[in-house]
């Protein structure tokens, strides 16, 4: 990780010191730890959001059936979304702010997945104003960040930090709407973190599972969490499998097959020893810590063999990563 800031800084800092505009940045802003600015820019808007979806525009505007400019090509993901507005110096032009991005990106390891220019299509910034629903465009400077741009350049990037998906737009234009300000590039810097939400915060109880059970012979389970790579139960697993263990207690007959599930993402062997292990930790628990007749649980991994969503998006992936109950 220190690897990537460097080279992001090193690239981005070419002209100039930060040192002065940092002085200027709107209250509470901050640059992203992975992306600096490009020297000499001043923070006009900043947002942070936990967790949110987020739709990566990967090819040029096009008019959708309802008349509303759409990407033609996208990616939608998950994640935490960092979103920061700078006021670039005087006497930069587009291109070379987002060439700077671009090269500290490849340089760092990033690859560069869609980037246009005259190309983009017809009011490609409105994508964006959709996207955010203007929440960080009534800026300080009065009005929006793009009323009327020009020379407008987008690049969109993907990489991997400490075992997360990152994902980096860069959005880039003068705006002709503000005669004060049209002679300073704007850039629209957008980090997308790619990671499960907080989990455990509704717990399925034991008379639904019983009711899936019922109807459909299995109940997936999303309260049994793990580290990534882990077969460890997590702490905040603790309510889910006390639910379990009330499940098989009010039914002393039922018998059940624990499997485990992974998402696609490694090794195929990999994956299918995890989600075995996985669920062999969840009939352990059950065992040892809530006196359930080892009897009557049986574990298995399938790994990513039985997907209920794309593997294609952060969140298909979190769907896919489950212990599911079977009835023998």
């Amino acid at each position: 990780m220190n690897r990537i800031l460097l080279l992001l800084t090193l690239a981005l800092c070419i002209f100039g010191s930060t040192v002065d505009a940092q002085a200027q940045d709107s209250s509470g802003s901050k640059d992203h730890p992975l992306v600096t600015r490009y020297a000499g820019s001043v923070i006009d808007g900043y947002e942070v959001k936990d967790f949110d979806d987020y739709t990566l525009p990967l090819g040029p505007a096009v008019k959708d059936a309802a008349g509303a400019r759409v990407p033609s090509k996208k990616e939608v993901l998950e994640g935490k979304i960092t979103r920061i507005l700078y006021r670039g110096p005087e006497g930069r032009s587009t291109l070379e702010i987002l060439r700077n991005y671009q090269t500290a990106l490849e340089s760092a390891g990033f690859e560069t997945l869609f980037t246009c220019g005259d190309d983009c299509g017809r009011l490609f910034h409105w994508i964006f104003y959709h996207e955010m629903e203007q929440r960080i465009l009534n800026t300080r400077t009065s009005g929006g960040a793009f009323d009327i741009p020009q020379d407008l350049r987008y690049m969109a990037a993907k990489g991997s930090v400490g075992g997360k998906t990152i994902h980096v737009s860069v959005l880039v234009a003068f705006d002709a709407g503000f005669s004060a300000l049209s002679k300073r590039p704007v850039t629209l810097l957008e980090v997308i973190e790619s990671q499960s939400m907080d989990t455990g915060m509704v717990t399925i109880n034991a008379e639904a599972m019983a009711k899936g059970i019922d109807g459909t012979g299995h109940i997936a389970i999303y309260g049994v969490h793990f580290d990534t790579n882990s077969a460890e139960i997590k702490a905040e697993s603790t309510s889910t499998l006390e639910e379990i263990s009330k499940l098989l207690r009010s039914r002393p007959d039922l018998k059940l097959h624990v499997v485990g599930h992974t998402d696609n993402q490694g090794e195929h062997a990999y994956n299918i020893d995890l989600s075995k292990r996985r669920a062999e930790a969840v009939t352990g628990a059950l065992v040892s810590g809530h006196g359930i007749n080892a009897g009557r649980l049986r574990p298995a991994g399938v790994g990513p063999l039985s997907p209920v969503a794309s593997n294609g998006t952060a969140e298909g992936q979190a769907k896919n990563r489950r212990v599911e109950l079977v009835k023998q």
